[in-house]
């Protein structure tokens, strides 16, 4: 009772929908006596029959019966303005969660575009940088064959330049010199020596370097592929629709994962892949700057070492065709000599015999005039003169002999400089085959400076 009459304090308002009024309450009914109830003091028959025991305590009076018909009026009036309060109010948050549904799908959806965007973005930078790295690594790999090239090439002029060396061993006698032709060679087997060794540490270095390359090329494409793959999901997560079928319930999706990327630190990953791409490709240009650089000194310093020996073999052949020119020359000289002394011999020999017969004439004269008897036997001027005579012609065989002496010795020191100096002619002639026909022959398949800076 107390309920309802809290109830009744609190006049109904009509809904919007319904502009229905509430009931009235029922008027009240006077109690003649109000500090008792309202008995029926009318006849009530016998006792026989219904008992009239307790029947006033059972009984509602009809105050009692106009308030609870009004209670579950009012009541009725209070479920139903609640109704159509909650409809209304349903319906209009129907609406709004509908447009905020719509709204944060719409944002949810232009948000997708967005990070599709800035995937296709990042995508098409990786895949330029990968475009350009596999550019200057195919440029560099091109450098490195270059430098093989010229690695190959330079075992051509070190044979060339050890051949000459060997052949110029057998040189002979005082030609075995280490005269500037064989200083320059050595130098140049010294040159070619450090250039392959300049070669092999720059191709290591190249190696080396296509590696890096490769390995940020490496980074760049699986991040190039995880950004296709997150592109792809982007992409379908964008274009998915309510209508669609492709969708269902997925409880627990919507947290945070403790290994997700910011926004910062995604585009941070992608742009040091890039950076450090980058970073090794400018490395690459540089090293291939630095192989062009290192491929014309290497060539320049050998073909110009390779002229300074050319050079010097030039050089020296005109001197040894010089010195044997000379020789032959002397040796014509002494050929001449030669025959003019045994012809000197013959002369002094016929003259030492010319002698034999005046001495044998002066001889039989003096033995003759031995035999004079006694005083004949005179030393008159005829004995003195005839013995003159005879030491006269034993002092001219004496000086003849000498002088066929000094000659024959002459002709002796003539033959023997006769044989030195064709001996020395012979060996300038070896030195110039040496030299001219069989080094310079060689050194003209010296490689051109083109192949020492491996393009062939």
């Amino acid at each position: 009772m107390a309920a309802i009459l809290t109830e009744q304090a609190i006049p109904a308002t009509a809904t919007l929908a319904s502009r229905e009024i509430p009931p009235d309450a029922p008027a009240p009914v006077v109690n003649p006596n109000p500090d008792m109830e309202i008995t029926y003091t009318g006849n009530t028959g016998n006792d026989m029959g219904i008992s009239t025991l307790g029947f006033r305590s059972a009984k509602y009076n009809p105050s009692e019966w106009h308030e609870s018909n009004y209670a579950k009026f009012y009541q009725s009036f209070v479920d139903r303005d609640n109704a159509e309060r909650v409809i209304h109010e349903s319906r209009r948050t129907e609406k709004e969660t509908l447009e905020t549904t719509n709204k944060t799908q719409a944002e949810a959806t232009k948000k997708l575009a967005e990070s599709a965007k800035n995937i296709e973005f990042w995508k098409y930078e990786l895949n330029r940088e990968i475009s350009d790295v596999i550019d200057e690594t195919d440029l560099l790999l091109a450098q490195k064959k270059r430098l093989e090239n010229a690695l190959r090439a330079t075992e051509i002029p070190l044979h060339i330049a050890t051949d000459n060396l060997n052949c110029r061993q057998r040189r002979l006698g005082v030609d075995l010199v280490q005269d500037d032709v064989e200083i320059s060679l050595l130098k140049e087997v010294e040159i070619i020596n450090n250039v392959q060794d300049l070669l092999k540490n720059t191709i290591n270095q190249c190696e080396k370097q296509i590696r890096l390359n490769r390995d940020a090329k490496q980074n760049l494409e699986m991040d190039w592929s995880d950004k296709k793959e997150a592109l792809e999901i982007e992409t379908k997560s964008g274009s998915l629709r309510n209508h669609h079928t492709n969708k269902q319930f997925h409880d627990g999706a919507a947290k945070f994962e403790e290994i997700q990327s910011t926004p910062e630190s995604w585009a941070q990953f992608t742009h040091d892949n890039i950076a450090r791409a980058e970073h090794e490709r400018m490395a690459s240009i540089q090293l291939r700057t630095l192989v062009d650089n290192v491929l014309e000194d290497t060539s320049r310093d050998m073909r110009e070492q390779a002229d300074q020996v050319d050079v010097n073999f030039t050089k020296r052949i005109t001197e040894m065709e010089d010195a044997k020119t000379k020789l032959e020359e002397n040796l014509t000289k002494v050929v001449k000599q030669v025959k003019d002394q045994e012809k000197n011999i013959g002369e002094l020999q016929q003259a030492i015999r010319d002698k034999e017969d005046p001495l044998k004439v002066a001889q039989t004269r003096l033995y003759n005039r031995t035999y004079r008897p006694g005083v004949e036997l005179c030393r008159d001027p005829a004995q003195y003169h005839l013995v003159g005579e005879v030491n006269e012609i034993n002092q001219s065989i004496d000086a003849l002999k000498m002088k066929l002496n000094d000659a024959q010795n002459s002709l002796k020191d003539l033959q023997d400089n006769r044989m030195a100096l064709e001996k020395e002619i012979a060996i300038k002639k070896n030195s110039i085959f040496i030299d001219r026909d069989k080094c310079l022959t060689v050194r003209n398949r010296f490689p051109s400076r083109t192949k020492l800076q491996g393009y062939q």
